[in-house]
């Protein structure tokens, strides 16, 4: 495998940021803020640079590159891979309704014979993880990996873009399948987040619509533990998530929900995956030193997976986690770059939600929030 990786900004424009490649990449992987990757200008460039590469585009809130993190900037990173083969699938969808439906869909475009792995790069406003998750995992073998994203929007929260070889568009799912046995491929996804408040009981919802919790009104309740902060929701609501006790193949699993918009008429909160009945669930809240913690062991995971040093770190962390963190946002990176070691090339990008198994012993994947969700990546 041999990578090579550029960056753009206002500021410097583009700078080569490594060794240039002499073969031609497969893929290139750009990671950028939404008002600089629909810009036509941007991926003509990007086309010259590689004009027989398949370009890959998300919008998203905070671009990596290396341990660094950027606003409103491109972080590109051209991969070589010298003994596998990559498939690329996208759909667009349409409504909530359909998120099961496309996910089967756009996963059942993939060839199967010789899939290892698959990288989700989703819209992540229009979709409800969970169902899209659900539909893609039923399209795919039972030993194929699943990981990736939900793209972003900065904080603004209006419209998130991806697509392949065309500039991104809103409401697109794209997957790409990485095939061969030469690739071997890593993964962990951690938080770092405190629990607070008693546990509740989801009592009423629809799909990633909360309604009640012990039978009271969410938002009420949740506006309560909030104070002042509840005047700033729903973009508050990313300090405080909650987490969801559910069942896994594996025992109980915990998994994280980010709020993403609130309806103060039926006093209900929409977050990014399925809030199912019955569920017991409990808000959490930022711990600085436990969210850096969060980053270095999700990088443990995906290099002790990995069996041996990656060559590729594809980072996928939570808007929450960059909002709480501020300034001192590199130090998680920083803390993923001393578990990985030099040689391995960061990339990534600050997410809606985050894709990823819930151990490395499982192929099937969840939807998480507020993770740093890390997929490693080594030829053999």
């Amino acid at each position: 495998m041999n990578i090579e990786q550029k960056l753009w900004t206002e500021e410097g424009g583009w700078v080569q940021k490594s060794d240039p490649l002499t073969e031609t990449p497969q893929i290139i992987f750009v990671f950028g803020a939404r008002a600089q990757v629909q810009k036509q200008e941007h991926f003509d460039t990007l086309r010259q640079f590689y004009p027989n590469s398949k370009i890959l585009m998300c919008s998203t809130a905070g671009e990596i590159i290396g341990t660094h993190v950027y606003d409103n900037s491109l972080s590109v990173t051209a991969v070589h891979f010298e003994k596998t083969h990559l498939e690329v699938s996208q759909v667009s969808i349409g409504s909530l309704e359909e998120n099961e439906a496309k996910g089967n869909e756009v996963a059942s475009q993939l060839p199967k014979e010789g899939l290892s792995h698959v990288m989700v790069f989703s819209d992540g406003l229009i979709v409800n993880g969970t169902e899209l998750l659900r539909g893609i995992t039923a399209a795919l073998p039972d030993n194929v990996s699943v990981t990736g994203g939900l793209v972003g929007d900065g904080a603004d929260f209006k419209i998130t873009l991806v697509g392949v070889d065309e500039l991104p568009k809103e409401k697109n799912i794209v997957l790409v399948g990485f095939y061969g046995e030469a690739l071997k491929v890593g993964y962990g996804s951690l938080g770092g987040w405190d629990t607070f408040g008693p546990d509740r009981v989801i009592t009423r919802s629809k799909g990633n619509i909360l309604y009640e919790l012990d039978g009271k009104p969410a938002l009420a309740l949740y506006k309560e533990y909030l104070g002042e902060l509840a005047a700033e929701l729903p973009g508050s609501g990313l300090l405080f998530p909650m987490k969801l006790q559910l069942e896994g193949s594996l025992g109980d699993v915990e998994v994280i929900r980010t709020l993403l918009a609130v309806d103060e008429n039926e006093q209900s909160m929409t977050f990014a995956g399925d809030m199912p009945e019955g569920v017991v669930s409990v808000l959490m809240k930022a711990n600085f030193d436990r969210l850096v913690d969060g980053a270095s062991g999700a990088a443990k995971a995906g290099r002790d997976s990995l069996g041996a040093s990656a060559e590729l770190a594809i980072l996928i962390s939570c808007i929450g986690r960059k909002l709480v963190l501020k300034e001192r946002v590199e130090e998680e990176t920083e803390a993923v770059r001393s578990m990985l070691g030099e040689d391995t090339v960061m990339a990534g990008f600050y997410s809606y939600g985050e894709i990823c198994p819930v151990a490395p012993t499982e192929k099937q994947c969840r939807l998480h929030n507020q993770t740093m969700t890390i997929t490693t990546l080594r030829e053999d």
